[in-house]
């Protein structure tokens, strides 16, 4: 039985209901810690950079241009660094650099909830199913971390969520309003790059053999005059840049950020082919069964056409009640795109993760009872029961916890009992879904959902306030006291765990090097031959300290023995020195005799 769209008035409280969910998923206490080191604090920095220089052509952090990403991202957060009042409304920065994460987030919410309300229906409570989808999406680990991190991964993730949904719209209205889909699409090559292009094309060639309606969905969409308006969008920046930065450019972005990345492994992120296998079964968990079953369904059954003929699909189904197999085939073409792919990252799944949420909440609504769905509905509540017992034993295991940048995070996890909140939460959830077990589909999953909504400003966001003041509250504090103790002219440099959250708290040019014998030869060679935009080269003579901030790990090995630092603070597992340049100098020729020499004007196309 099919039944008409839902009616505006109930779009809108499903709506609302939604954007609600989002505040307190994604917005909720979000500018209250600092930026997480490693990589936020780089963005971060470079889009303040552009509010406060006025360039908004290259981005450009710690003295250095930063080629890795198109600059979509930086003047978003640049727009809110841009704005009065910084010391009263973002004291840590991280308001302005993690709203655009936040907010594209709390919008594919929106977006995946509206889609369900706007298509005809095929189950009763339709609103509840465009709920669970919302949440689905709004509650998987993968997003509840990068939706409050300030990178560029949720944004594009969010535009490119965006586009592959507005063409589904776009097939199943027979081709209302098909430029939408690439205005997107082009806010999502200056998101991330020419991968946007990609992932949404291998999922409409998918989808469209799947259909076999490659025609019928090659006519609505208009792909050429819609890959124009992309083009038109997204390449002035592209040929700004190039012409700017000349072949720099074009070798880090194209060269390293892009083709590198997927032809070969780099920064070690090497994993086996199947590495994106595990990755969907905790993006979803505790729901990953429903995934599976929705997945399977969306494909549907598919049939041999003979040797000569690859796989076809048996039956086409009408395009207003095809979304189910588009999100199937969107997340396919995730899983395909980035197991081939030489580099592989747990955060190259998010853009899969929208048409999870929408697998999730469409398999609820098929058969969940008996069969294939009862069985999926009974390992859902039965993972979500293993979580609450392994929350609930959090006392057993956390002592296992090794985190040598917070000493005291066990004790101080055990003392808060927010894993065992936790636990109860979780039990709660198993509870509430199989208490209900002869409501609807929707109903249960919804009911399971709503104790996990709460388990995010109730247990998460308290450990993570932990986290920030066991790891990042450190940093912050030594980057004040740079500040107070050095003049513009008195080099810093930070040596072992290398954090960005240094320069951009300490507002200074940091000298970044690890904790080997050689990066100290590196420091001492750098400090007289490296010149940057606020921080010159000199010879000792001319600049005869140094402050370094340096991890407790990191100094008690011999080559920083014997220097005789002035120390000035202290500060968690950090210290920071007042290093005399001639003693810095004495001991980097005792290394050069044992044939060490500076290898820090080799390429490294991520040096920061």
């Amino acid at each position: 039985m099919q039944l008409p769209p839902v009616a505006p008035i109930r779009r809108r409280q499903v709506l609302w209901l939604a954007a609600a969910a989002a505040l307190v998923l994604f917005v909720w206490q979000l500018g209250s810690t600092g930026l997480v080191d490693e990589t936020p604090p780089l963005f971060a920095a470079s889009a303040r950079a552009m509010a406060e220089t006025g360039d908004w052509l290259i981005p450009r952090v710690n003295g250095l241009p930063r080629y890795d990403k198109p600059p979509l991202i930086y003047w978003a957060m640049g727009l809110f660094y841009a704005l009065p009042g910084q010391a009263v409304w973002n004291p840590l920065g991280t308001w302005a650099a993690r709203l655009p994460s936040a907010l594209a987030c709390g919008a594919v919410m929106l977006a995946l909830a509206d889609t369900l309300l706007r298509r005809p229906q095929r189950a009763v409570r339709p609103a509840l199913t465009a709920l669970t989808a919302a949440l689905a999406f709004g509650l998987s680990p993968l997003v509840l971390l990068w939706g409050r991190i300030a990178v560029s991964d949720a944004l594009f993730s969010g535009l490119l969520a965006g586009s592959a949904l507005l063409a589904w719209r776009c097939y199943a209205s027979g081709g209302r309003h098909w430029w939408h889909t690439w205005l997107l699409l082009g806010l999502a090559v200056l998101a991330k790059g020419p991968v946007a292009l990609l992932l949404l094309g291998l999922t409409l060639l998918l989808f469209g053999w799947l259909q076999t309606d490659l025609a019928g969905l090659w006519a609505r969409l208009r792909p050429l005059p819609g890959l124009a308006i992309t083009t038109a969008l997204a390449l002035p920046w592209f040929g700004a840049a190039l012409l700017k930065e000349g072949e720099p450019f074009w070798s880090s972005f194209f060269g390293y950020h892009n083709l590198q990345r997927f032809s070969a492994v780099v920064n070690n992120h090497q994993q086996p082919w199947w590495f994106f296998g595990p990755v969907l079964v905790i993006a979803s968990l505790p729901l990953t069964p429903m995934l599976v079953l929705g997945l399977l369904q969306g494909l549907g059954s598919l049939s041999w056409r003979g040797p000569m003929q690859w796989w076809q699909p048996s039956e086409p189904l009408a395009p207003e009640l095809s979304l189910q197999r588009f999100a199937a085939c969107w997340l396919l073409a995730v899983l395909l795109f980035f197991t081939v792919a030489a580099t592989k990252l747990p955060s190259y799944w998010l853009p899969a993760t929208p048409a999870a949420g929408l697998l999730v909440a469409l398999s609820s609504q098929r058969g969940w009872r008996t069969g294939c769905g009862g069985l999926a509905w009974g390992l859902s509540l039965l993972l979500t029961a293993v979580m609450a017992v392994g929350w609930l034993a959090s006392p057993l295991w956390v002592s296992a916890i090794v985190a040598p940048e917070m000493p005291s995070l066990v004790p101080e996890l055990l003392a808060g009992r927010w894993l065992l909140l936790g636990g109860l939460l979780y039990g709660l959830a198993a509870a509430l879904g199989w208490g209900i077990s002869r409501r609807s589909g929707a109903v249960n999953l919804l009911c399971l959902q709503l104790p996990l909504l709460a388990f995010v400003p109730l247990v998460l966001q308290p450990a993570w306030h932990l986290g920030d003041r066991l790891r990042g509250l450190p940093v912050r504090q030594l980057a004040a006291e740079l500040g107070r103790l050095t003049g513009p002219a008195e080099p810093v440099a930070m040596i072992g765990m290398l954090k960005p959250s240094l320069h951009y708290y300490g507002r200074r040019v940091v000298i970044y090097e690890g904790d080997q014998p050689q990066h100290l030869l590196n420091l001492a060679d750098r400090l007289r031959h490296e010149s940057r935009p606020g921080q010159p080269a000199s010879a000792p003579a001319q600049q005869p300290s140094v402050l370094v901030v340096i991890d407790s790990g990191t100094a008690a090995q011999n080559h920083w023995q014997g220097l005789n630092p002035q120390l000035l603070n202290r500060r968690g597992i950090y210290a920071l020195w007042r290093l005399e340049r001639s003693r810095l100098e004495k001991r980097a020729d005792q290394l050069r005799s044992r044939g060490l020499t500076p290898d820090w004007r080799d390429p490294r196309p991520e040096r920061y």
